[in-house]
């Protein structure tokens, strides 16, 4: 399970809740773990990443059946989506901010038990009130997993093979939309809605046991990041200085202290529990952080307006499709993103070493020195195919549908929306995780938390566009947008690096912070 010299922690020092449990050991340097290690541990991560994309997409093809069960109309229904989105956007900060302080294996245990207790409160909902409030709840846990799972890929795997690393890991989350609307689709189809979140429960549950048995911890802390001492107060010594011996003023003395003592812990405490998450915001300010961001949010927020776009169109004339087939027609975009996530991670990779080969030579080092590798090299000929790919095919699958041609041309149109988006996601997310060092967790939690938001609002106006101005129209608007937007590929290349020569200047200082 090791290699190298990494030393193996003892079982009563390992770090994370019930750590004794766990069959793969903690070891002090987590790259020096076997690959095949290093394959099972991202292998669990993946499949606890496919839980929140895996609770929304499931729920696409029984959309009208919840409608009529808890008497609330399409909108309000969809409604349901567009919040799950937002609790899964607002608490990776939290998440991250927790995980960067106490460890990811703890987080992945608390998150996803409350994640399965959160679908089974909606398994049983009375009404689109109740139903709506857990939904929150389930993707907010859910989130967990996307945001400190690739903290983890970044602590296990090093920078040359992490591209890689994690488009496997994005395996996780994208055999969620593959396989969801085709488990939904038949679970609501036979046994009503309510059973697709009993599975998503039991799904839950296997998902809190892998982690028990086989995640162990990794977060590396670092140096700079030191834990919160605890508050400790010598309250005989300063009775004596104030109190000069006096057993009434010595007694005032210790109340006092240890008043000012508690007072102080709690003021601790609200700082670790409400600003500390918040604070991953101020990574916006570092433009690196921010370009990406927006690219990756205009991708995913489209893809929810796609997702909406396909669940209300097919449903109605002139294609008419059952729930199943509707369910059905989510597997070509998935395709595309299974493709994209496998090939495309080592094609990062690849790009990012032949930029660093490139960069040695015209500097005339040796062949055999170091590669220096640095994050905007990811951004080569792959993202200016992304930057066109997806924006195309959004046009394309418009002005399909709203023609009514043959589902299948659509259907290709929404296969290579699903390389071109995945292309993006890879590119956005692997440069997060390396754009802040040590921080990757709260690097990748601000990235959900915009384009999360992005998608929650486009889950609430998609339906209201698509009726107002069709498909065509709002599609087109869509790829105008996101052709305009392929430019941050050039920005990137071109100020990239002068960016990171600042941060390492200490322009950026809250990077450190």
């Amino acid at each position: 399970m090791v290699t190298g010299r990494s030393l193996i922690v003892p079982r009563h020092k390992r770090r994370g809740l019930l750590a004794s449990l766990a069959v793969v050991p903690e070891i002090s340097n987590p790259y020096e773990y076997a690959r095949i290690t290093k394959k099972m541990i991202t292998l669990t991560v993946a499949i606890a990443a496919a839980a929140a994309p895996m609770a929304s997409a499931i729920l696409f093809p029984a959309l009208g059946q919840i409608s009529l069960e808890l008497g609330a109309n399409q909108t309000t229904t969809n409604l349901s989506v567009a919040l799950y989105m937002l609790g899964m956007a607002i608490f990776p900060l939290w998440w991250s901010s927790f995980g960067e302080r106490i460890g990811y294996r703890s987080i992945y245990l608390i998150s996803f038990s409350l994640y399965v207790v959160s679908n089974i409160c909606c398994a049983v909902s009375v009404n689109i009130g109740m139903f709506i409030a857990f939904r929150v709840a389930s993707g907010a846990c859910a989130a967990s997993a996307q945001t400190i799972g690739a903290g983890t890929i970044s602590s296990i795997w090093e920078v040359r093979e992490r591209g890689r690393a994690m488009g496997y890991f994005y395996l996780g989350p994208l055999m969620g939309p593959l396989l969801a609307p085709i488990i939904g689709g038949a679970l609501a189809d036979r046994m009503g809605w309510r059973s697709t979140l009993w599975f998503l429960a039991i799904f839950g549950t296997a998902i809190v046991a892998g982690i028990i048995f086989i995640l162990p911890e990794t977060f590396r802390q670092p140096k700079d990041n030191r834990p919160i001492p605890a508050m400790v107060v010598d309250e005989e010594k300063e009775m004596d200085l104030e109190a000069g011996g006096n057993g009434l003023h010595r007694t005032l003395s210790r109340v006092s202290t240890r008043t000012k003592a508690r007072a102080s812990q709690w003021i601790v405490t609200a700082k670790i529990l409400l600003v500390d998450p918040l604070r991953s915001l101020v990574f916006m300010k570092f433009p690196p952080v921010m370009i990406t961001v927006y690219w990756a949010g205009l991708a995913f927020g489209a893809l929810y307006i796609l997702n909406v776009s396909i669940q209300k169109t097919f449903a109605g004339p002139p294609y008419n499709f059952s729930t199943v087939i509707i369910g059905l027609l989510y597997i070509p975009n998935s395709v595309g993103y299974l493709i994209a996530s496998v090939a495309g991670g080592s094609w990062n990779d690849k790009i990012m070493r032949h930029a660093a080969q490139k960069r040695q030579e015209k500097q005339g080092l040796p062949k055999d020195a170091p590669l220096e590798f640095l994050p905007e090299d990811r951004m080569g000929l792959n993202a200016w195919i992304a930057g066109a790919l997806f924006p195309l095919a959004l046009l394309w699958y418009g002005w399909m549908v709203d023609e009514g041609v043959f589902w299948f041309v659509p259907m290709m149109a929404t296969f290579s929306f699903g390389i071109g988006s995945m292309l993006v996601f890879s590119v956005a997310t692997t440069m997060l995780t390396e754009f802040v060092p040590g921080r990757s967790a709260s690097a990748v939690a601000v990235n959900n938390f915009f384009r999360n938001i992005i998608a929650c609002v486009g889950g609430v106006v998609a339906e209201p566009l698509i009726q107002a101005i069709g498909n065509g129209w709002l599609f087109t608007i869509i790829c105008i947008l996101g052709l305009m937007s392929a430019s941050v590929v050039w920005v990137m290349r071109k100020w990239g690096p002068r960016w990171r020569l600042q941060a390492q200047q200490g322009h950026y200082k809250f990077m450190q912070q």
